[in-house]
């Protein structure tokens, strides 16, 4: 009877049943004018946004269940497991060879720089400093070195008959980097991405912290993967309306890779502000840094794939300026997180560099 209770209050998940169903019923009414398009298309951003929290929240008790890092291992993989499958959605609908990378592009960078920028600086407003594990940062900044540099940057300097036979060995090297780095992480130096406070040793000590055996994993488990279900079948539906509404405004289609980026990220950041409210920087370094490592090392084998099952063309190497952005983004990182704390100041920087990423996909 709880269990049943407890699913009657899933409001996101049938608002997304219903949505699906109206807008299915009137979607070819709504892409014939141009004030349908941005209505199928601001009702169905809304309500995946809305599953999205959904999303953010079971896995929160996943995480509190499970603790560290596999909490945060299983919100990251449940956002980029979204962020695929709109990719291929969404790429299979446009034909766009340029939409992965500008997707994973825009990913790292709401994820480095606008959301763990603004808990930094959340953070610093309400405690000044926020300690985390200096280890993780370093771990996760060198694999995104040689993540990104292997994807995005290497393709520039191949020959284009040895691209394709390259795209595939890059799926067996991501998968195998992906594999040995999760041992890393949730096996033999797990400790590198924990951080106690002494006052939580205290608490240990003293016996006096509090356990989570009743949070009810399957039911949880259930109800993340339903949502991510209905987010894949909204998507499906969103990729039309996007369509339509970017080239009735005249915008760039790297608009487009910035929804799906904003789509996937929105558990994340959801979570990682109510972790620097409650002073856990390093919840808050696992969701940035690792969603940022997932989104590259899982996205990339996956469209490979799906573009050469579907015979697709891919374009994974970056542009001038991305790359240029890229650059400045895990520099500073690099300056900023090898003290151990985060401050507004750096926080600061980080959305700074957002704000310039944002300008840049109007110009």
């Amino acid at each position: 009877m709880q269990l049943l209770k407890d699913f009657s209050k899933e409001y996101s998940l049938f608002a997304a049943i219903i949505t699906y169903f109206v807008i299915s019923h009137f979607e070819h009414t709504l892409v014939q004018t141009t004030l349908g398009n941005f209505i199928g298309f601001s009702v169905l951003f809304a309500v995946i946004i809305y599953a999205a929290m959904s999303v953010a929240h079971h896995a929160e008790m996943l995480a509190e269940k499970f603790g560290e890092p596999y909490g945060t291992l299983i919100l990251t993989i449940s956002a980029v497991v979204v962020e695929i499958v709109i990719i291929a959605i969404m790429m299979i609908h446009e034909h766009n060879p340029e939409l992965a990378r500008d997707t994973i592009y825009a990913a790292i960078m709401l994820d480095i720089n606008a959301l763990l920028g603004l808990a930094a600086i959340i953070g610093g407003i309400k405690y000044g400093e926020q300690p985390y594990n200096i280890d993780s940062s370093n771990s996760y900044l060198s694999m995104l070195l040689v993540a990104i540099g292997i994807a995005m940057v290497v393709p520039h300097f191949m020959d284009a008959a040895h691209i394709d036979t390259y795209m595939m060995f890059n799926v067996v090297m991501f998968i195998l980097l992906y594999i040995t780095f999760t041992r890393i992480q949730v096996a033999s130096h797990r400790y590198f991405f924990e951080y106690e406070p002494e006052e939580a040793e205290l608490c240990d000590a003293e016996g006096n912290c509090e356990h989570h055996h009743k949070i009810n994993g399957w039911y949880h488990s259930v109800n993340l993967i339903m949502a991510i279900i209905m987010i894949g079948v909204l998507s499906e539906i969103l990729a039309v309306f996007m369509s339509n509404t970017l080239q009735t405004y005249g915008l760039p289609l790297s608009i487009g890779a910035v929804g799906v980026a904003i789509i996937s990220a929105a558990p994340e950041l959801i979570t990682a502000v109510r972790a620097a409210l409650d002073n856990r920087m390093q919840t808050v370094v696992n969701i940035a840094l690792g969603a940022s490592l997932a989104t590259i090392l899982l996205t990339v084998p996956a469209v490979i794939l799906v573009t050469r099952y579907m015979g697709m063309d891919l374009n994974l190497a970056i542009t001038p300026v991305q790359g240029v952005m890229l650059g400045l983004t895990l520099l500073v990182s690099i300056v900023n997180f090898n003290d151990g704390e985060t401050n507004m100041l750096e926080g600061f920087l980080h959305v700074i560099l957002f704000v310039v990423f944002a300008y840049l996909l109007f110009v």
